[in-house]
């Protein structure tokens, strides 16, 4: 009789399973944690380990994927002007545009020839960072690694840093890009220390590194694209979602965007 009326009783956790499959649909990367965050900001207050109970009942755990390729290299030796390590791993700053940081990665696609015949491409990501929020400021999206791109990005991210009441400081790795004349004369000009990381060490960069490794995990790792404008459309999507919903811990459960607008209103 006992077992009867358990089996028979309605399931207590119905509200909160449908709740947690409708921010899956919009959020299908969201884990656990992440989850639990979002409850959090629409005002359901829940125990993170019965969010988690609940994920793994409904199989929304999120999947892994290793990295399937080598890192981008830029650095091609000393070729211009290499800057000092102005950052030198103190990454946090609670002033908007004041730290940014930039660096290149590179994106396999698969393109069809007139023959029928299946190629492999490349795709070139120049973003331009805020340590302040992680908010991608700008980027720059290209088939070959390019100047222009990093330059057209470069000059956005300085537009758009335009409003810091401090001296701005832009870091990046010893890529040949970054030791252009034309790179470390615009940032002179406008009065922004210029820093480089140390020659092979990723770590001076993380907070880059970091965002490559989300963005790729997370759309990139598992899929086949078929076409440049495929992968660059999707890209693009990634970066605006990235920027204005996709929530972070350390940023008290908010996005770059919220996180920044929160800041500049206290």
């Amino acid at each position: 009789m006992y077992w009867q009326k358990r089996f028979a009783r309605e399931n207590p956790n119905q509200e909160l399973e449908d709740k947690i499959l409708e921010i899956h649909e919009a959020n299908k990367d969201y884990g656990y944690r992440r989850m639990y965050g979002e409850l959090h900001n629409q005002g359901l207050i829940v125990n993170k380990k019965k969010v988690q109970r609940i994920m793994q009942k409904l199989n929304l755990q999120v999947t892994s994927f290793t990295r399937k390729s080598r890192k981008y290299s830029s650095y091609k030796g000393k070729v211009g002007t290499v800057a000092r390590n102005r950052i030198r791993r103190r990454f946090n700053t609670h002033i908007p545009h004041q730290k940014v940081t930039t660096d290149t990665t590179e994106f396999k696609y698969y393109a069809v020839d007139p023959k029928g015949h299946m190629t492999m491409r490349k795709l070139f990501l120049d973003p331009f960072m805020d340590m302040c929020n992680g908010e991608i400021l700008s980027y720059g999206i290209d088939k070959h690694p390019s100047a222009i791109n990093v330059m057209n990005a470069l000059d956005k991210a300085i537009e758009i840093t335009s409003d810091c009441p401090y001296r701005r400081t832009f870091h990046s790795d010893q890529g040949w890009a970054y030791q252009m004349k034309a790179y470390s004369n615009r940032l002179k000009k406008e009065r922004i220390f210029q820093s480089m990381s140390r020659k092979g060490n990723c770590h001076d960069n993380s907070v880059m590194e970091n965002f490559f490794g989300l963005l790729k995990q997370e759309i990139y790792y598992g899929v086949v694209y078929y076409s440049y404008e495929e992968l660059k459309s999707e890209i693009e999507r990634y970066i605006k979602y990235y920027n204005e919903q996709r929530i972070k811990e350390k940023l008290g459960w908010m996005s770059p965007v919220q996180y920044r607008l929160n800041l500049l209103a206290s």
